[in-house]
């Protein structure tokens, strides 16, 4: 008799995007069959899914359908979106602030406090490693999953399984219309 493994997903919104759309050129994924994918036959606990909202100002049609797959998150089971916010450099560009901690305080404090067996991580950056080692010492597993493209050799490194997205299971996992 096997025990099902308590599973959260933590996925780093803005380097699956680029990680799909670098290896793939596809972007729409049905969300649902993904965490079935990633899960199998575990108990699926939670899935997070951190990114940071686009200012509506700069640019009003990206902001409109960052907010449509936002609101379509909303409706999967078991999801919470998790923001973090942008911030305009002094030589110009934005970037990304409070969601790569986020991400890694939500690792470690969810493994102190035994939510999970196995964190599934989908990101390639490899700036998770200290929090990765850190749930490990909890006695917690951790599998990366990343694209062929994009992977992190240390991250890889450092987890206990890492499932690379091919174009066959990305396949499984497309919104299908």
């Amino acid at each position: 008799m096997s025990l099902k493994k308590k599973i959260v997903i933590f996925i780093d919104g803005s380097n699956f995007y680029h990680g799909l759309t670098k290896n793939f050129g596809k972007v729409k994924i049905d969300f649902s069959a993904f965490a079935k994918f990633l899960s199998k036959d575990n108990k699926l606990i939670q899935i997070y899914y951190y990114n940071v909202p686009l200012n509506q100002k700069d640019n009003p049609e990206k902001y409109r359908m960052q907010q449509k797959f936002f609101s379509y998150l909303n409706k999967i089971q078991n999801l919470e979106i998790k923001l973090g916010r942008l911030e305009k450099r002094p030589k110009g560009g934005l970037v990304e602030k409070g969601v790569d901690v986020r991400i890694a305080v939500d690792l470690v404090t969810h493994a102190y406090s035994n939510i999970f067996d196995t964190a599934i991580l989908v990101s390639g950056d490899a700036d998770f490693v200290p929090a990765i080692k850190a749930v490990q010492d909890f006695g917690k597993e951790v599998t990366n999953i990343c694209f062929p493209k994009t992977k992190s050799f240390h991250l890889n490194q450092t987890c206990n399984k890492t499932i690379t997205l091919s174009k066959t299971n990305i396949e499984q996992i497309l919104w299908k219309k």
